[in-house]
């Protein structure tokens, strides 16, 4: 379970989804965007957010980094720019990026939240896009996981987790189908065992139904025996 776009800009949206899984006492990774992102502040200095990001630590929560600004850079062939589009809207931060380059990037990032008391060991890039050389530099760095759109990769020895990421595209063509089939996804993930991942954005809630699919979704793979865990817990663990 993941909650992404974690920023000032988005403070509001993300306290919802936490009373909603505080609620159902599911512990979910909250993915950080320390630098400047929808026109609001860096996140260390949205005091506020950032005591309730210690709190939501205090029960149980994981924080991660989700980026550095969450917004394209230039550079990179056609064919990437192209796949960032449509996959990320553009917003493929690290699709493209050399490993000098996102070592960079991530160095920032880090420092942004260690600034702000937050120790982080995992990164989910936006859009699940990264580079080779992103993913080099995530090793190098020392980070214990990152995840794509359909695993989450262990980077401490340990095997990768095939876990496909179930999410909404608010606004997108299909937008209602898509929730529907959120919903029968997990259903069909939940009675056959199949491990999964439930991706909730700030966007979501601002789109009629998709709120309420979602944790539908969540309901649905509790009632069957599901143990949500967060990607570090996941990890931690080791192999089952």
């Amino acid at each position: 379970m993941s909650v992404h776009d974690v920023a000032p800009a988005t403070g509001g949206e993300t306290a919802e989804w936490l009373a909603a899984l505080d609620a159902r006492g599911v512990p979910c990774t909250l993915l950080l965007i320390p630098g400047p992102y929808g026109g609001g502040p860096r996140l260390a200095e949205d005091r506020r957010l950032v005591a309730c990001l210690h709190e939501a630590a205090e029960r149980g929560h994981e924080l991660s980094l989700h980026g550095f600004r969450h917004e394209g850079v230039p550079g990179g062939p056609p064919w990437r720019n192209a796949v960032n589009q449509v996959l990320a809207r553009g917003a493929g931060e690290f699709w493209s990026l050399t490993t000098e380059h996102a070592a960079e990037l991530l160095r920032q990032g880090l420092a942004e939240l260690n600034g702000a008391g937050m120790d982080v060991v995992g990164f989910t890039p936006p859009g699940w896009l990264a580079s080779p050389g992103t993913r080099r530099a995530l090793a190098s760095l020392g980070f214990a996981y990152w995840t794509s759109h359909l695993a989450v990769h262990d980077l401490t020895g340990g095997p990768s987790r095939r876990m496909p990421a179930l999410s909404h595209r608010p606004g997108g063509a299909g937008e209602r189908t898509g929730a529907r089939l959120m919903v029968a996804a997990a259903r069909f993930f939940a009675r056959t065992g199949t491990p999964f991942r439930i991706a909730l954005h700030p966007a979501d809630l601002a789109r009629p139904g998709l709120r309420e699919a979602a944790l539908e979704a969540i309901d649905l793979a509790l009632a069957a025996g599901g143990r949500p865990v967060t990607y570090r817990s996941l990890i931690e663990r080791g192999p089952r």
